[in-house]
């Protein structure tokens, strides 16, 4: 897995999920990041298991807290949400064809994974787009240049449907539960820096507070 040897330059580990709002609203972060500490900072996504493999559809109650998060990130972060969701009947919030998705992508194109995984946060929550859809999936992945054919021939694979539990189990391993969640690693260690929601200065100040420590 991932954290096995540390790198020359840190790496920050993004525990994310394509559909998890929070991670929405941070993503645009992490992306900011990158660009700040271009050359000095490698940044590599890990997916989580968040409502992965749900089969029954949102309760009521469990759409009216998910409404009410929705509002909490757009005031915090100004993301646009398309509040038409909460209209439909009986979707299941399944979000492993997602997350499957994207670990193709890391497969495929893998300088892409950032910008692939905001257009999945995009289309999921500004455009309403149905994510378990795979028709939906390969036409988002095509538009960053993934061929149709190998995107499918890898997705439909047991072999990274295997993998994709295989990263689950292993972001639970490390105790990033909380979406999102981002990690540091260095010479010294791995060290979890945000554990939810963190606005881009104070996520790049805990990050220099670890690096100071190297």
């Amino acid at each position: 897995m991932p954290m096995v040897h540390a790198p020359h330059a840190p790496v920050l580990f993004y525990v994310t999920n394509p559909m998890c709002p929070w991670c929405y609203g941070f993503t645009p972060v992490v992306r900011r990041l990158r660009a700040l500490w271009h050359g000095r900072l490698n940044v590599k996504v890990l997916l989580g298991d968040m409502w992965a493999h749900t089969t029954e559809p949102l309760l009521q109650e469990e759409k009216s807290k998910l409404a009410v998060s929705w509002h909490q990130i757009q005031e915090h972060t100004f993301q646009p949400f398309d509040y038409r969701f909460f209209r439909q009947q009986n979707f299941v919030y399944n979000t492993e064809p997602a997350c499957r998705a994207l670990l193709c992508v890391r497969l495929l194109r893998p300088a892409l994974l950032l910008e692939v995984l905001r257009a999945f946060h995009s289309a999921f929550f500004v455009d309403g787009l149905d994510l378990k859809d795979t028709g939906i999936l390969v036409r988002l992945v095509g538009l960053f240049g993934v061929r149709e054919n190998l995107f499918l021939a890898l997705f439909e694979s047991e072999e990274i449907m295997q993998q994709m539990e295989e990263e689950f189990s292993y972001v639970d391993s490390i105790g990033a539960t909380t979406f999102p969640s981002a990690l540091v690693q260095t010479e010294l260690g791995v060290e979890k820096i945000a554990h939810g929601y963190m606005p881009l200065d104070q996520l790049e100040q805990r990050l220099l507070q670890v690096l100071e420590q190297v």
